[in-house]
């Protein structure tokens, strides 16, 4: 949670073995919305059974449009049983299957694909706009108003020692762009990187945090 009393952030990995696959999701709920944390939760918890229940689908753009499309109809159903609001969160994930990884994300949670030598492959581009001096996030999931939970997707061809970091605002905006990407190459185990991360976001930051690291081994 950081400093805050409460923690917006919901964060899942699914693993199928029999298909070569992991899914990793963090959301970030929206602070200028009520509720975020349920939207959050709703969002991530969708797309995680959307793997889950195809499991014999392969990765694809198509794939992510569908899991999202049910995230959406998801956290409609949720904000007329909770409260009619318009509750919102962001959404960032990373599903690698074989020598391939899908990146997707709306709103302005990150990930990074970074090789073991530091040169960065892929980093998402915040969804995010200013509004009388204000920045705020362009795209989004928000209940009432699914029409604009378009992902941005993208696929790369992943090779061992690779770092993938997803991760919500909470994170990145705590640490140095250049000290970020450096310490994901760092010959240390993904709990002691993380360790790291999360030394730098108790020192210099001032909202919540959450990432999920994972290293490519083979």
């Amino acid at each position: 949670a950081g400093v805050r009393r409460a923690n917006q952030d919901v964060c899942r990995v699914v693993e199928i073995p029999e298909h070569d696959r992991t899914l990793m999701v963090v959301c970030d709920g929206m602070g200028g919305h009520a509720m975020g944390d349920v939207a959050a939760e709703t969002v991530c918890n969708a797309v995680c059974d959307y793997w889950k229940t195809h499991p014999d689908c392969g990765d694809s753009v198509q794939k992510v449009i569908e899991a999202c499309t049910q995230a959406s109809d998801a956290l409609y159903k949720r904000s007329r049983v909770v409260r009619s609001i318009e509750m919102g969160t962001t959404l960032v994930m990373a599903s690698v299957e074989g020598n391939k990884v899908t990146i997707a994300h709306i709103g302005d949670s990150r990930c990074y694909l970074v090789r073991k030598d530091g040169e960065i492959i892929y980093q998402t581009k915040d969804h995010t706009k200013l509004s009388f001096g204000w920045e705020v996030i362009s795209k989004c999931f928000v209940a009432y108003n699914e029409e604009i939970a378009v992902p941005e997707i993208n696929q790369f061809d992943i090779e061992p020692g690779d770092r993938i970091l997803i991760c919500s605002d909470g994170l990145y905006k705590s640490i140095a762009p250049n000290i970020l990407t450096a310490r994901m190459t760092d010959d240390k185990s993904p709990e002691e990187i993380l360790d790291t991360f999360a030394f730098l976001c108790e020192k210099n930051g001032d909202d919540n945090y959450t990432g999920i690291l994972a290293i490519i081994e083979q």
